[in-house]
């Protein structure tokens, strides 16, 4: 009797021994095996993007002069960061490929999202969305009748919302900036605050001010060159109300008007040409509108 009880311990020790062994064996050899590229493409191949669902509208993508543009359901910037999070399903790879023409059964017949990326009107590819494979919580989908299990970010980055996708820089990239008219907002409105920018150094138009060059230029450059809003929404003016406002000069000759709709809890303003409000904590905001001038 003990004999059999010292064997079966001895059993009991190698099956734990075996299955310890397979669940720490280094896997590399069967990820090498099983790791499937979605596609070759490069983004730059593409120009324009389209995103359609089957129970809202789709929302589509320009590229413009080398810069993305939302054309539905909006028409403004899009978000760069947002566009290649989009576009980023051409670099996927995944462990499991199926060819089949089959694709009813993994939802693909009628997809969640269905996203193509153009390179001209008649030459784009497409990525299908289908249904959700429980046990390993990714998504099932297709391109040229290949079925792939991919991460849920994929269509994520698709369904974001669109308000999400416009670009949340007050300023287009090719706007290059001259100087400021302040003269218009309470806190400047009695000495008529102006900044320009001549031969590359900031002149002000406040006799009592000490400018210091490179902490106007650091305002510039952290402020409004590379200072995103938390967050934007579609603005329409109402003609029925006058907001404080300040322009944005451009080297160009041309401005860019502002309203100042709200100081506080958060800084928000809109710019009615591009029909987009944007909204900053109020303590970036107070420093947007108010340049260091050093001041007595």
């Amino acid at each position: 009797m003990k004999n059999r009880w010292l064997l079966n311990l001895l059993l009991l020790a190698t099956v734990a021994s075996i299955v310890a062994f397979l669940y720490l064996r280094p896997k590399n050899d069967v990820e090498n095996n099983a790791s499937y590229e979605v596609s070759s493409y490069k983004m730059a191949e593409f120009n324009a993007i389209s995103i359609e669902f089957p129970a809202h509208a789709a929302v589509s993508f320009e590229k413009v002069d080398g810069y993305w543009h939302l054309t539905a359901p909006y028409k403004t910037r899009a978000d760069l960061a947002s566009v290649q999070r989009i576009m980023s399903i051409i670099a996927a790879t995944s462990a499991t490929k199926i060819a089949t023409a089959d694709i009813e059964k993994y939802g693909l017949s009628t997809p969640s999202v269905k996203l193509k990326l153009y390179r001209s009107k008649d030459n784009f590819e497409e990525f299908l969305f289908g249904t959700h494979n429980p046990i390993t919580d990714e998504q099932y989908i297709s391109h040229k009748n290949v079925v792939y299990l991919l991460a849920n970010s994929y269509a994520e980055a698709a369904s974001t919302q669109a308000v999400e996708l416009i670009d949340k820089t007050p300023l287009k990239p090719t706007e290059k900036v001259a100087g400021f008219n302040f003269s218009h907002l309470e806190q400047w409105e009695e000495s008529k605050l102006n900044l320009d920018i001549v031969n590359g150094q900031w002149k002000v138009s406040m006799a009592k001010a000490k400018p210091v060059q490179n902490e106007l230029n650091e305002w510039l450059d952290f402020n409004w060159k590379h200072n995103p809003a938390k967050s934007v929404e579609l603005y329409m003016p109402d003609r029925k109300t006058t907001y404080p406002s300040f322009e944005v000069k451009l080297a160009d000759g041309k401005t860019v008007h502002f309203d100042k709709i709200q100081e506080s809890p958060d800084l928000i303003i809109g710019r009615p040409d591009e029909g987009v409000m944007y909204s900053f904590p109020q303590d970036t905001g107070f420093v947007m509108l108010n340049p260091p001038l050093n001041l007595p």
